[in-house]
């Protein structure tokens, strides 16, 4: 590597004042072996993963979702690119690539957990059924707000799915709840999932519906990042409006069901005990006729 102050590096013709040594030891200039030839480049080289690359970036037409214009990106390349050419994907595309295999994981482990936590609650096997059953309708909300507003599936909505998991089961964890104390009590099946969605239904209805109007300027963001936040609140507005209203009718009945088909296999349920104590713990004494 040969090294000059500027002025002796300043044109080509500088290549003049400099001498190399050659094979028989004189001193001959260097422009005896080189020869220099203008060509043009770019200022700069783009690189990906250390390969010379060129950037491209695109969005998914109206009415499809960005996995949907993955895998057409994948066809594509699978068969327009010559031999010796490849693509990879950057920035949120290849986040949500690598999300995208874990979310049915997640949704199975979320599913899962919940499960487990009801049976411990509930002391039954099959009473949490009646909770997990009323989650698709809220579920299903979500996509049709999706696609009454344009918003894709995107790694958003599917966050705001996992979210709606334990809203939703929150007010169907209320009305069996009660519903099942009232069994306890001794109060006929189908009147105890009455009382117990009666007694929830205010409460359920002013925290659900607090909770939507909150998300309303989320659902109507403009601006960066407005993507993300309406993905996210479309699909929890939609899913808590339509997994209230029509849960609240839905609930009772799935109780009904799996709290029927637990008593066929393990009986009623017994009644707590109560006893008429006196002050000192001894039986109470008998009133005279």
């Amino acid at each position: 590597m040969y090294q000059a102050e500027p002025a002796f590096r300043a044109n080509p013709e500088g290549l003049n004042n400099i001498f190399v040594r050659n094979a028989n030891g004189a001193m001959a200039p260097i422009n005896e072996f080189i020869m220099l030839t203008r060509v043009y480049g770019p200022q700069s080289i783009s690189r990906f993963n250390l390969f010379t690359s060129i950037g491209v970036t695109g969005s998914p037409n109206a009415g499809y979702s960005s996995g949907d214009a993955i895998a057409a990106i994948e066809a594509v390349a699978a068969e327009a690119l010559p031999v010796g050419y490849g693509y990879e994907f950057s920035g949120m595309t290849r986040e949500e690539i690598a999300a995208g295999a874990q979310t049915l994981f997640i949704f199975v482990l979320v599913i899962v957990f919940v499960y487990l936590l009801l049976s411990a609650q509930y002391e039954s096997y099959l009473l949490p059924f009646a909770v997990l059953f009323s989650l698709p309708i809220g579920l299903a909300g979500a996509f049709i707000f999706a696609s009454l507003f344009g918003v894709t599936n995107n790694i958003y909505l599917q966050i705001t799915l996992i979210m709606l998991i334990g809203l939703l089961a929150k007010n169907a964890i209320l009305i069996v709840e009660f519903a099942v104390e009232r069994r306890r009590n001794g109060m006929a099946l189908v009147q105890a999932a009455i009382e117990g969605s009666e007694a929830r239904l205010r409460p359920i209805l002013m925290t659900s519906f607090a909770f939507i109007l909150g998300l309303v300027p989320l659902m109507l963001s403009t601006g960066a990042g407005a993507t993300g936040n309406r993905s996210i609140g479309t699909g929890a507005v939609g899913g808590m409006l339509i997994g209230t209203l029509i849960g609240v009718f839905v609930i009772p009945v799935l109780y009904v069901i799996f709290q029927a088909l637990q008593e066929r296999i393990s009986g009623k349920p017994e009644q707590p005990l109560t006893e008429n104590l006196n002050p000192d713990n001894g039986p109470a004494p008998e009133k005279p006729a």
